[in-house]
């Protein structure tokens, strides 16, 4: 990034990110360890996003409490409080950019607790790194302090570690493929029984779905990890480190037609099968003629795409092969993930989309960037977080054959219906 400040930002914080892996696991209390607006932020914010209640507590560390305490007070009240209301199965705690100034010891503070509450603890620092890095280190922190090592392996069992762009139907979609090759598949962690938008009964102070604590204990004598995004890559070797037998598959996204084949295809030698299923046969046929068909409308047209590093690489990809000219690439944290694409990235701010949108003729990025698609008369694909604007986030696909077709037509869709005009 070439200026002093940012001034328009693209960037969520790392809390936020702690926040959506929490939400992940069954019966679980996301508790943020910091002051009382940090919580309620994030609260309003995935609240709206998902148009769904979202379970969070906060230690609401104030002026007082934060010169005199070394965070172990407000911790622990914090814990009484919650579990004098639920019983949580994980207490994830996770800090702010205050907190970790002043330097709590959560280590400290979760040990002292552990008779009364199973907890998890990670340090989730708001002035550096993003939404992504907070997820990634939470799900790093999962692994390292509930998984338990193991020497045998279940050669049906498979865990898939998703990156923070991954809706919660992607998830759904993406385990739903892993399960063809006979696997039983645990993701950890899994928004898409507890963020997927589905009726639940009532509004439970505990996340409502996801994968349980005791399946994340027992997540070590699996045969295979599978990470999707550069962020979560490291997660996926601290898993298959548990038991030395575990096969780690890395992917940068799956989303496009060679992407998703690298991915069949690591699961069909994995299982020495010579043909897949036959829906993956029939969806990458689908996908051949959407790229055929949506090839008239996408291709040269120039975009710009502004999003987290590990969506903004799966995104570009799938644009990239039906002959999408994507001008720049503007992601809020500093990454190495896009250094394979032939186009412009850089580290910045929604002032540098609006300049740099000024030579394209589509955005894509999330619902902040509306203002300035409106005011340059530009195509807006709305994508990432937040999308106050429309339902249905939590279903959107954009992920491998599937989700690929689905990306295609809505971005060949919008070009034909905004620039014939």
């Amino acid at each position: 990034m070439n200026k002093p400040l940012q001034t328009n930002p693209i960037k969520l914080s790392q809390p936020m990110g702690a926040l959506l892996c929490f939400l992940g696991i069954k019966n679980c209390m996301p508790l943020m360890h910091g002051a009382q607006g940090c919580a309620s932020f994030s609260k309003v914010f995935f609240t709206r996003h998902f148009s769904d209640p979202i379970a969070i507590q906060t230690t609401a560390v104030n002026d007082i409490t934060a010169v005199i305490d070394g965070g172990e007070y407000s911790i622990s009240e914090a814990i009484k409080n919650i579990t004098k209301k639920v019983t949580p199965d994980l207490v994830g705690l996770f800090t702010t950019g205050m907190t970790e100034t002043k330097g709590d010891d959560i280590k400290g503070a979760s040990s002292l607790l552990k008779d009364i509450q199973l907890m998890c603890y990670v340090n989730t620092p708001d002035f550096e790194g993003g939404l992504e890095s907070g997820f990634a280190k939470s799900v790093e922190a999962l692994v390292e302090q509930l998984v338990k090592e193991c020497s045998e392996v279940n050669n049906n069992k498979a865990v898939l570690i998703p990156n923070v762009n991954l809706t919660p139907i992607e998830i759904e979609k993406i385990k739903d493929e892993i399960a063809k090759f006979g696997f039983e598949v645990f993701a950890l962690p899994d928004l898409s029984d507890s963020l997927d938008g589905h009726l639940g009964l009532k509004q439970g102070a505990l996340s409502s779905g996801g994968i349980s604590v005791e399946e994340i204990q027992n997540l070590g004598d699996a045969s295979v990890v599978i990470s999707i995004g550069a962020s979560v890559e490291k997660a996926g070797t601290l898993l298959s480190q548990k038991n030395e037998k575990m096969t780690h598959f890395h992917f940068q996204t799956v989303s496009g037609l060679l992407a998703a084949d690298a991915f069949y295809k690591a699961l069909m030698e994995f299982k020495t099968l010579s043909k897949p299923n036959p829906s993956i046969v029939r969806w990458r046929k689908r996908l051949q003629d959407a790229l055929l068909d949506t090839h008239f409308a996408i291709g040269g047209t120039k975009m710009v795409i502004a999003l987290e590093a590990d969506q903004a690489l799966s995104v570009a990809t799938t644009l990239i092969e039906a002959g999408a000219d994507i001008k720049t690439i503007v992601v809020p944290t500093k990454t190495k993930v896009l250094d394979a694409l032939e186009c412009e990235v850089i580290v910045g701010d929604f002032e540098d989309v609006e300049e740099k949108l000024q030579d394209a003729e589509l955005l894509i990025t999330n619902f902040h960037g509306e203002r300035i698609a409106h005011e340059q008369h530009k195509a807006l694909l709305l994508r990432g977080y937040p999308n106050y604007e429309t339902v249905g986030n939590q279903l959107i696909n954009d992920t491998l054959y599937e989700g690929s077709c689905y990306l295609l037509f809505s971005v060949a869709n919008l070009i034909n219906s905004t620039t014939h005009h």
